[in-house]
């Protein structure tokens, strides 16, 4: 189940005594689900209490410094499905904005307290909360000693000397290099969005292409060429070649960046239907050709070279 917490705050917004983890996260990566599944252990020898999540409707920085806020792994009812799928009973959604303004003394009393009648809360080592970050876990533990709960402050899983994190993911999808990011994620890096109309360029030289708006907060892989599987609604995952880019070899100086879709030896109408972009391999930059023949036949190169990936 998911629930909204609305300010002014009113409580309470579950059922019995709650296990709560804190935090943003964007990608729900297999840090994250380390964390998440600590916390499950951890509400299970206790005993007796519903598992929550709270996360926030946007990224923090969107609304403290809207000029470094990152591009988003996950949407939020992406972040949503994902959190239930690891077995989160309820998904807890903070609107940022105003809890930001929120005195950590108020935080603790109307949100963990009376609003989920908390009995263990799980942050990250460098939480803070509250208005002007004044809250940190060692002032949410002398709470839990004042309200009767337990704080497990823990350490982002590390691998190759650092962190899995986020903002790691994110550079490195943002560099194309979406097989690491699979890694780090435990899963295919995802893109969701819906067809719009193209100039129909693709399907002029034998290549049909769906040309796809995205979320505006959606981290978009670097140009290049991807062997991919596109989530068609409707019609389920079905392998693909995508390209990301200005498409060089018919356009001259400044052009509007595109995410375009071949799907493989399939023919449909996609026009206005949802697709979601997973990402698989990188497998090769974006070029500028001499000639659309010269064009062709590196297509049908990225194809070859994507149809083992996909299998």
């Amino acid at each position: 189940m998911t629930f909204w917490l609305e300010l002014p705050l009113t409580a309470p917004w579950t059922a019995g005594p709650t296990a709560a983890t804190i935090g943003v996260f964007d990608g729900v990566h297999r840090g994250h689900r380390a964390v998440l599944a600590g916390a499950s252990e951890r509400a299970r020898r206790l005993g007796g209490l519903t598992e929550v999540a709270l996360t926030f409707d946007v990224h923090p920085l969107s609304v403290v410094a809207p000029e470094r806020a990152p591009k988003l792994l996950t949407v939020l009812s992406r972040r949503v499905e994902l959190l239930a799928e690891l077995g989160v009973e309820e998904v807890g959604v903070l609107p940022f904005a105003q809890v930001r303004d929120v005195p950590p003394e108020r935080f603790v009393r109307e949100v963990l307290v009376e609003g989920l009648a908390v009995r263990l809360v799980t942050v990250g080592t460098d939480f803070r909360y509250g208005r002007d970050r004044a809250g940190d876990v060692e002032s949410l533990r002398r709470a839990g000693e004042r309200f009767g709960f337990e704080v497990e402050a823990v350490r982002l899983l590390e691998e190759d000397g650092g962190p899995i994190s986020s903002s790691t993911i994110r550079r490195l999808v943002a560099e194309g290099n979406v097989e690491e990011a699979t890694r780090l994620l435990g899963r295919e890096h995802e893109v969701p969005g819906a067809v719009a109309g193209g100039d129909g360029r693709g399907a002029s030289i034998g290549f049909p292409t769906a040309n796809l708006t995205a979320a505006p907060e959606a981290a978009i892989p670097g140009r290049g060429v991807y062997a991919v599987r596109a989530n068609v609604e409707g019609e389920g995952k079905l392998p693909a070649v995508c390209n990301i880019g200005v498409r060089p070899t018919f356009t001259a100086g400044a052009a509007p960046e595109v995410l375009e879709v071949h799907i493989l030896n399939w023919n449909g109408n996609l026009y206005d239907r949802k697709i979601t972009v997973h990402f698989v391999s990188h497998l090769r930059p974006e070029q500028t050709f001499p000639n659309i023949e010269a064009l062709k036949t590196q297509i049908k190169k990225d194809i070859t070279q994507a149809h083992p990936l996909l299998e």
